[in-house]
């Protein structure tokens, strides 16, 4: 079994103590977990930037996990798939008629563009591989802005409905930048997919995920920034990308509603608050499942199996790695499965090949390997994304070699 040597340990907590000398993050965490349970968890760094005062990030500290929401929301639809309740070939028009005739932009940067009816439906399926062709605006300015879509307070009624006019904006019909299915594009593909989760269980995504997730796995989660987990909240720092400089935030850019009584839309592209210590333990039932040792799973084998098989076309595959060559350091050799990206092959002296992982616009992170056995979170709180921050990147590129090299078994 893999277990982390003395010696790894040792190195790891030589790597913490260089970053916060270093003062790369103004907060962070890395934790990892194998099959049989957490295995190393180190926090730090002022929860107010700069601010002593506000006292340091603990082990059970709350994130604001962003994209990460994204395979939990997966996972939930995948239950619902399990359950006979959803058909991956099912046509999403047939839940939200918005959807029965989108169109095809010609070029989807343009303020105005010509369009063409689109011949092929979306279904079920092509939401869970982002092959929808539903789209982020402005994808050229990774990281900078959240879209319109996700900044909007909703209201109490028609908030589907409000959404979808919000991608409509002045065209006649939801817009897609491709033919449902034949290409790959990071978008809304998870939000409309936590909204056939509301409208098939008749719950809200919320409710669904507590139930049928969060509580199971003993998980502090919620779309809902309460008061009791707005305590134990990580705040956002944000970066000045022109000096390099981290300051307090103090709503330089527009977040998601934070506001529990007024976040009526359930974003499960961004939403969701949680503890990634926590996270920790949906990674370890992962691998559980997958490794047949799991009590009382969530999901069977062989649709956990499927997490980490690759699914996009060749056109979706070059895409996909297009995206990741908007980060800094880029990263090659990336597919799409059913919940998050894939690992075609292995990175050196880091994860292998057939490894799961995906990260939040906030700057956390998780990957699952189930070749070594092992999960891991990692990251921290800062806006605008430091996805492109190379600094940042490469300090946790060093915390996943010194990770593997530490590990024995």
């Amino acid at each position: 079994m893999v277990r982390l040597s003395p010696g790894g340990k040792e190195a790891l907590d030589a790597f913490i103590a260089k970053i916060t000398q270093e003062q790369k993050f103004p907060s962070f965490i890395f934790g990892v977990t194998t099959i049989d349970g957490e295995i190393y968890l180190k926090t730090g760094g002022n929860k107010v930037v700069n601010d002593p005062n506000s006292g340091t990030v603990d082990e059970d500290a709350v994130w604001w996990i962003c994209s990460q929401t994204k395979m939990i929301v997966h996972l939930a639809a995948l239950q619902l798939i399990e359950r006979g309740l959803l058909n991956p070939s099912t046509p999403v028009s047939t839940l939200f008629p918005v959807l029965a005739n989108p169109i095809i932009l010609d070029d989807i940067t343009a303020e105005e563009s010509t369009y063409r009816p689109a011949k092929e439906e979306i279904k079920v399926a092509h939401l869970l591989n982002f092959s929808s062709g539903l789209y982020y605006p402005a994808m050229e300015n990774i990281g900078a802005i959240l879209p319109e879509a996700y900044t909007t307070t909703y209201g109490k009624e028609g908030v589907h409905d409000k959404f979808f006019e919000i991608l409509k904006s002045s065209y006649p019909a939801v817009p897609l930048k491709f033919e449902p299915g034949t290409d790959f594009v990071y978008g809304f593909s998870s939000d409309v997919l936590g909204f056939v989760v509301e409208k098939v269980s008749g719950k809200t995504l919320d409710a669904y995920c507590k139930e049928n997730i969060f509580v199971p796995l003993g998980m502090t989660a919620s779309f809902y920034l309460t008061p009791e987990l707005k305590e134990r909240l990580v705040p956002l720092a944000y970066s000045d990308r022109q000096t390099g400089k981290f300051e307090p935030w103090a709503d330089q850019l527009k977040l998601i509603e934070r506001d529990p009584s007024k976040a009526t839309c359930h974003m499960g592209g961004v939403g969701i608050y949680a503890s990634l210590r926590d996270y920790l333990k949906l990674l370890q039932h992962l691998l559980q499942i997958h490794a047949g040792k799991a009590e009382k799973p969530i999901l069977s084998r062989e649709t956990v199996h499927q997490l980490f098989v690759s699914t996009l076309p060749a056109l979706g595959a070059q895409h996909i790695n297009e995206l990741f060559a908007m980060i800094q350091p880029p990263i090659t050799g990336v597919q799409w499965g059913t919940a998050s990206g894939i690992c075609t092959k292995d990175w050196p002296n880091k994860r292998r090949a057939g490894s799961a992982f995906w990260s939040g616009w906030a700057g956390t992170n998780h990957f699952i390997d189930p070749a070594t056995g092992i999960g891991a979170v990692y990251g921290t709180q800062i806006g605008p994304s430091p996805a492109i921050d190379i600094g940042i990147q490469s300090a946790f590129f060093e915390f996943e070699e010194v990770l593997y090299r530490g590990l024995e078994g």
